[in-house]
C-alpha cells in the first residue's frame, strides 16, 4: 500500500466532526495532516513521521491555505479523505510531509502517530494518537 492520493476538492468533514481554527505556517492543501509548530507561534505546518515534533499531528486540513492565512483543521470525527480509505486499515502520518499512509507503510525509525481507521464507507474515523515513539527495527 502507499499513501492516500488525495483529491483536495473531495475532502469533507462528516456530521458532528470537531474542528479547530488557526493560522497556517506554510502552504497547506486540503486533506493533509498537520501539526502545531511550537517554534513558530503554534502555526499549522505539515506533519511528517520523520521528525518527532512534526509527527505529533493534531488534525487534517479542510481547505488550502498559504503562510499566515486562516486554516480550519478537523481534529476528531468521520471525514471523507478525498480518496477511498480501505475498511479496517489503520492510517498514520506518512514520511512525506502532510501524507496520510496505512500503518503498514511505516518504516523503521519513524515516529508513529495514528490518525484513524478506514470505515466501510471509504471514509476515515479520525481519532488521533501521537505516541511520540520511534517504530522499532524488525
Amino acid at each position: 500500500m502507499t499513501a492516500l492520493s488525495v483529491t483536495p476538492a473531495n475532502v469533507l468533514k462528516g456530521a458532528g466532526a470537531k474542528t479547530f481554527d488557526g493560522t497556517a505556517g506554510t502552504t497547506i492543501t486540503a486533506g493533509q495532516a498537520v501539526y502545531k509548530d511550537p517554534e513558530d507561534g503554534y502555526k499549522f505546518k505539515l506533519a511528517t513521521s520523520a521528525n518527532q515534533t512534526a509527527a505529533r499531528a493534531v488534525g487534517i486540513a479542510l481547505h488550502a491555505a498559504t503562510d499566515e492565512q486562516p486554516l480550519q483543521v478537523l481534529t476528531d470525527g468521520t471525514y471523507a479523505p478525498g480518496a477511498t480509505a480501505a475498511s479496517g486499515t489503520v492510517y498514520v502520518v506518512g514520511a512525506t510531509a502532510g501524507a496520510i499512509a496505512p500503518v503498514a507503510d511505516v518504516s523503521n525509525s519513524e515516529y508513529l502517530t495514528i490518525l484513524g481507521v478506514g470505515n466501510a464507507d471509504g471514509d476515515i474515523d479520525l481519532s488521533i494518537f501521537a505516541s511520540g515513539n520511534i517504530t522499532p527495527a524488525a
